[in-house]
């Protein structure tokens, strides 16, 4: 269940099942700052594809897609801040390159101390996360008003178009209709809307919704216990043998083997995650 106050955690103990909980398109019921202070890679905003790196700071609003890759290599820290609490967080997603030494610290600063509070666990622990939070925010906005040049310029009609499908992929892939029924909804043909994801995100229309499946499909696989066809039902295939067919075509396994995988390996996302960083891990997101 998600935390009702807000949450530190490495990128790792964010994604326990493994690298495929953050690298597939999904999204989170929370907002989440994402600090990178090492490695390299590429996420996926709103159906928009941009590169990141060290002393990157991602703001992802709730219930916007996206997916993150920062290697084997990569290291940072997430907090995740309930919507409609205290912490004002912005309604678009933020993507800071922070070269100033002072912000970096500044960050820094309130992250140790919400990692520090998180570690000792005392009474108001609750109150005492959201009180951080609340000044993460404003740390995070003013660095928005210093940081003028990291603002994209005004998105493309292609940026947009692809940021609407994605707005409409999280609203609906649970529905099970195929991607030309979004074309026609956006009021494009398929075709085109292939071609304008291809450009912006990097894959292709069906692609991007193909994975957005998938990965609800080896959430509620891995990390729960409902019955194959219930899953299959919830996610729109026509049966349950179609949905083992997807199941095993993108991931190599059948479903039954995919769970009990998961069910034998529980801690091989994460090795020696909390003794590196002395984060005491919270509890796991249902990225859904």
């Amino acid at each position: 269940m998600p935390s009702t106050y807000p949450r530190l955690s490495t990128l790792a103990q964010w994604s326990p099942a493994g690298p495929w909980q953050a690298e597939l398109p999904h999204s989170c019921p929370h907002h989440a700052l994402i600090w990178i202070t090492r490695g390299q890679g590429r996420a996926l905003i709103g159906g928009v594809r941009r590169g990141v790196g060290v002393h990157n700071a991602l703001v992802i609003p709730a219930g916007t897609l996206f997916a993150l890759d920062v290697g084997r290599q990569g290291f940072g820290l997430v907090c995740e801040i309930p919507p409609g609490g205290a912490a004002l967080m912005p309604d678009e997603p933020q993507h800071l390159r922070l070269r100033d030494v002072q912000a970096q610290a500044e960050l820094t600063a309130i992250l140790d101390a919400m990692q520090r509070e998180q570690n000792t666990a005392r009474p108001f622990l609750d109150e005492a996360m959201t009180a951080h939070a609340a000044l993460l925010s404003v740390w995070l906005r003013r660095t928005m008003i210093n940081h003028t040049d990291d603002r994209p310029a005004r998105p493309t009609a292609a940026q947009r178009l692809v940021t609407a499908y994605a707005a409409l992929i999280e609203r609906d892939y649970r529905t099970g209709k195929p991607m030309a029924d979004y074309a026609r909804a956006l009021g494009v043909t398929p075709t085109h809307l292939t071609r304008t994801c291809q450009g912006c995100a990097g894959l292709g229309a069906s692609k991007l919704l193909t994975q957005r499946s998938l990965h609800e499909a080896r959430v509620l696989l891995e990390t729960g216990d409902q019955p194959f066809k219930q899953i299959a039902a919830m996610l729109g295939f026509r049966s349950a043998a179609y949905f083992s067919r997807f199941v095993q075509h993108h991931t190599g396994l059948t479903p039954t083997a995919l769970r009990r995988k998961a069910q034998t390996q529980p801690a091989a996302a994460q090795p020696g995650v909390a003794p590196r960083t002395g984060i005491a891990p919270g509890p796991s997101r249902h990225m859904g």
